[in-house]
């Protein structure tokens, strides 16, 4: 996409056929099960299938020239003697134009062979940046949860925390300090499933810098 561009319903364009757009949108979901590098772009176009304009088609195009030129990227699986899980978590904050929810995303990696990532709008708004990260690590760590399933089902157990890496220092205090209750009141319950698990020591959240 280009960058900081921010697509919104009402953005004054003329309208296109929904039927083409649909089946453009459909082709570039599909292919992001082997692309992770534009699933953000691809949910971001896929909130306006139902009513697009041209610059949703533009912006859909862009990743279509994206990819013409990116033919021989792919993704590499090396063979590994570990079974090391690591999982990285981001989120906006309130970066949809049209409802101000924030956009989940999260990646994880067997050793160094990604295996799973997904990006997503959030269920709820979120009133700090904090939350949004928050609401992003919890999310995480439900993929986590049957990542770690399928490993013990292939008697691969994993003994030690998965290592979860977040850029916001605040949303990981959030996780491990009860002072911070007051604040979190108003968050859904089902959210603070990450509290548990870090308790349990099933997962230890990091701090990693955002350029990284």
């Amino acid at each position: 996409m280009t960058a900081n561009e921010k697509l919104h319903q009402d953005d004054g364009a003329a309208k296109i056929d929904s039927k083409y757009f649909k089946s453009l949108v459909g082709f570039l979901i599909y292919l992001t099960n082997s692309r992770p590098n534009i699933l953000f772009s691809v949910s971001i176009i896929s909130r306006f299938i139902e009513n697009p304009s041209r610059l949703h088609l533009a912006a859909a195009k862009r990743i279509l020239r994206y990819l013409q030129r990116t033919k021989d990227h792919e993704i590499l699986y090396k063979e590994q003697n570990e079974n090391r899980l690591t999982g990285y978590s981001d989120s906006d904050w309130a970066g949809s134009y049209d409802d101000r929810k924030s956009t989940s995303g999260y990646v994880f990696y067997l050793v160094t062979n990604i295996i799973s990532w997904c990006s997503k709008k959030q269920n709820s708004i979120t009133l700090f940046s904090a939350e949004a990260e928050y609401i992003a690590a919890n999310e995480v760590v439900c993929q986590l949860v049957w990542l770690r399933r399928v490993l013990n089902d292939l008697q691969q157990n994993a003994l030690d925390p998965t290592i979860i890496f977040c850029d916001n220092m605040f949303a990981i205090a959030m996780t491990k300090n009860p002072v911070f209750h007051a604040r979190l009141k108003h968050i859904e319950l089902r959210y603070h499933f990450i509290r548990d698990m870090v308790s349990k020591k099933e997962i230890q959240l990091e701090f990693i810098n955002t350029n990284d």
